[in-house]
This record gives structure tokens, C-alpha cells and sequence, in this order.
């Protein structure tokens, strides 16, 4: 669904999506999308296959996930969660990103759905629409302890790309770390990642009083952040006809600024 690179705190999770999101929604894409050619996806997932990250198990309670890291040892550390699809080509795009920034971050991708990837729409709704939402917020919240035990000294913010958090699993109005978000104007997933949801959601962190900024990008729909070729492909096969390298661009700026903000302190 989007693209949600998260930076949070040991004992609090927000955010929205778990895609890129943390937040339950009954459908982040139209179900009457068509499905995907695949051979120009299998070649970024190869690309992003042949990155730099390092596969690490992390316990949790009873149960084991696995997760992708890339980035310095001793940098703070980004949880950066997976779109609707899973840890697929664009989101280890994301991370590795993210891992290269200055003055440096380490990012984890926690895979919230056990190895499974949705190929076209219906898969990744079918994944989506059977994770264990309490599941995936322990799951976080373990990552970001991960990286707590492993260099990381610093995973206390949070950055969150077109999404709010479902009621059951957040309440903004609580938040105890900084929160940046961003949103496309164009976003029409009503209540979820719309204008409307963007506004809704800048009131409830102003209640919370933790420091916030919440972004609106013109012109701009849903996962905007996916500007790789094969990210824009996907995009405008599901109707997302938006290309706006600059808007996305401007949006990573922001990420940057308030990581180091927080992280680098």
C-alpha cells in the first residue's frame, strides 16, 4: 500500500500502515485492478535481491520472524515496514535508501507476512486481509528492540507515509515520540489516506503534544514514493496515473531532516 519507513520507539508503535502501514484498512487499492505482468518485477526483485542486506532471525515471545538489514553497525536504527505487497523490489529499495543517507542509518525491514509476497492485487490483498494486526505490532515493536541490542542506540521517532493508524492499534491522541507524515492530496482511500484522514490526524498529534509535522503533497495519489520504473508500472496498472519524481524527492528531504533531527542528537 505505501511505503512506510518507520522509526519508532521500544514500547510504543504508531502508524499506519504496515504497510507502510501499521493500520487495518479493508483495501488500500481498487479489488478490480488488473493483474501484474510479472517479468519486469522479477528483475528489480533480483536487483534488490543483490543489495547489501544482511537476513537476521528475531525472537519474539513464542515465535521467530525473519528480517533484512542494511546499513552501519552503529548507526540509529529505521524499522522500515513493508507495503501490502511484503518485503518485495521497492521496499528493500526504500531501505536501502535509507541506509545511505548522511550521516548514516541502519535499516530493518521486519517481514510481517513469513515470507510471502503478492504478485498482483488479489494476492496482496488476500496477505494483507489475514495478518495478525497484534501480531505485526509485537512483531515492530521487537525489531526496533533488535536494533536497540545491536548498535542502534536510538529508534525513539517516527515517520509515517500515507496511512492513520486504525483505533484498535494506535491512538494518535497518545503518541509519545515525534511524528512526521505524509500524504498525496490525490490519496482517495476515504477515512484511511485521504486529505480528510491527513487533517484528522495532525489534530490528534497536536492533542498528543509530541512534536509533528504533517505533509500534503499537490497532485500526488496513493504510494507516490514508489518512483522506480518497475514501482511506477504498478502504479499505473492499478489506475495511479501520478509520476512526480520531485514531489517524492521533497519527501525524502523531509525524512532526512527529521531523522537526523531526532536520531543524530
Amino acid at each position: 500500500m505505501l511505503a512506510a519507513a518507520l522509526s519508532l520507539s521500544s514500547s510504543r508503535i504508531f502508524s499506519r500502515t504496515i504497510v507502510k502501514s501499521t493500520t487495518t484498512t479493508s483495501s488500500f487499492f481498487p479489488r478490480s485492478a488488473p493483474r501484474l505482468a510479472i517479468r519486469s518485477m522479477a528483475d528489480s526483485a533480483a536487483a534488490a535481491a543483490s543489495a547489501p542486506f544482511t537476513k537476521v532471525r528475531i525472537q519474539r515471545e513464542d515465535t521467530a520472524f525473519d528480517a533484512y538489514v542494511v546499513g552501519k553497525d552503529n548507526a540509529p536504527g529505521i524499522v522500515v515496514l513493508q507495503e501490502w505487497w511484503g518485503v518485495d523490489f521497492e521496499i528493500k529499495n526504500h531501505a536501502l535508501k535509507i541506509s545511505q543517507m548522511d550521516p548514516g542509518f541502519k535499516a530493518l525491514i521486519p517481514d510481517l507476512y513469513r515470507g510471502k509476497v503478492g504478485l498482483d492485487v488479489a494476492e496482496a490483498q488476500h496477505l494483507m486481509d489475514g495478518l495478525d494486526w497484534a501480531g505485526a505490532v509485537k512483531d515492530i515493536r521487537a525489531s526496533a528492540n533488535w536494533l536497540k541490542a545491536n548498535g542502534s542506540k536510538k529508534v525513539d521517532c517516527v515517520v509515517a507515509f500515507y496511512g492513520v493508524p486504525s483505533p484498535e492499534l494506535a491512538d494518535p491522541t497518545k503518541a509519545k515520540a515525534p511524528v512526521q507524515a505524509h500524504f498525496g492530496e490525490l490519496d482517495n482511500f476515504v477515512g484511511f489516506s485521504d486529505v480528510t484522514a491527513a487533517k484528522a490526524l495532525e489534530e490528534k498529534l497536536k492533542a498528543s503534544g509530541v512534536p509533528h509535522e504533517v505533509h500534503i503533497y499537490p497532485g500526488n495519489g496513493h504510494a507516490f514514493m514508489n518512483t522506480s520504473p518497475d514501482g511506477i508500472k504498478r502504479r499505473k496498472s492499478m489506475g495511479l496515473e501520478d509520476d512526480n519524481e520531485a514531489a517524492a524527492e521533497l519527501a525524502w528531504s523531509r525524512f532526512k531532516s527529521w531523522m537526523s533531527r531526532y536520531l543524530h542528537q
